[in-house]
């Protein structure tokens, strides 16, 4: 899927004819690289990069390690600066609307640094983070506790009428004699996902499955037993149980590393909540201008409904 909105794609074409583009296949480096190159301006890698901080973690990845992707944004970039400069031309950076949204695109880039330099010096130490991490494993024992699990395999007879109980019956009866389940399963049975294993479902705890397989496969109590032929909204079953896990507490060290992460982002959010909190310290709030920038977008609008035009507090920001 290209990436170019269609806009772009037209764009590309215009501007393309006094731009070169010179994406390198090498990782980009701490200084600047052109990568393209126009007659009044270029578009450089650090441009890329500051693109990129606005996707998420997992599509910049993949946006900054292919060549066809950084050259796609590298044409929106050096588009999009083309139009801003023709904006500029043409004095649209002096109306008070675009000139709010530029300051609030600036606030938005900056503070998002100011955080992140925050964050690093609130950040707990290893062993801070740790000691945190072991003082919640011990509060709240209860949170780590892992449920009691079976694996089994089973055999679908679709249908509800007697003739789908009566095959499932047969089958159950040739188990009995010493039939292979995992060949039934697979050449009968109606769960075609399990089926290609033979009939494994794999592991699975209580409620997973309809509450009569859920009753029938939890009585079992050794790995090798069988169910009679069980009825769900589903069909006619028959199971086996193959293995049971017991109900256990976690280790520390199994959960060591979830812990120290919940809590690191629990002390950079607190961080963040008290340097918001300090910052609106003599703040006062117009309200009665508020509401009338509510009721004057609305009427715009046309928004319908209380709850359209409530304002509320930004996330991570206390509500006045």
């Amino acid at each position: 899927m290209s990436l170019l909105s269609p806009l772009f794609k037209t764009l590309q074409v215009s501007v393309a004819v006094g731009a070169v583009l010179t994406v390198s296949t090498s990782a980009l480096a701490a200084e600047p690289i052109n990568l393209v190159q126009g007659p009044d301006f270029s578009i450089t890698s650090l441009d890329i990069q500051a693109d990129s901080l606005r996707l998420p973690q997992e599509m910049r990845s993949i946006v900054m390690s292919k060549p066809q992707t950084i050259t796609q944004v590298a044409s929106n970039l050096y588009a999009r600066r083309s139009m801003a400069k023709e904006a500029e031309k043409d004095g649209l950076d002096k109306d008070p609307v675009v000139a709010a949204a530029l300051q609030v695109a600036r606030d938005k880039v900056l503070s998002d640094a100011w955080l992140e330099k925050v964050d690093k010096a609130n950040e707990p130490t290893p062993e801070a983070a740790e000691s945190m991490a072991r003082a919640i494993y011990k509060a709240k024992p209860d949170r780590f506790k892992a449920e009691a699990q079976v694996r089994a395999r089973h055999i679908l007879i679709a249908g509800t009428e007697d003739a789908s109980k009566a095959q499932a019956e047969k089958l159950l009866t040739d188990l009995k004699a010493g039939a292979d389940f995992a060949k039934l399963a697979t050449e009968h049975s109606a769960d075609k996902g399990s089926a290609a294993k033979g009939g494994d479902l794999g592991f699975f705890g209580r409620g997973k499955m309809v509450p009569e397989f859920d009753s029938a496969v939890f009585a079992l109590a050794n790995a090798g037993d069988m169910t009679g032929v069980v009825q769900t909204k589903f069909g006619f079953h028959i199971i086996q149980l193959q293995e049971k896990k017991p109900a256990y507490v976690r280790s520390f060290d199994d959960v060591k590393a979830e812990l120290v992460k919940e809590v690191s982002e629990n002390v950079k959010h607190e961080s963040r909540v008290a340097q918001a909190q300090k910052m609106q310290q003599g703040v006062t709030f117009n309200q009665e201008a508020i509401a009338n920038t509510a009721a004057s977008y609305s009427a715009t609008n046309k928004v319908g409904g209380s709850a359209a035009t409530q304002p509320t507090s930004p996330k991570g920001l206390p509500a006045k």
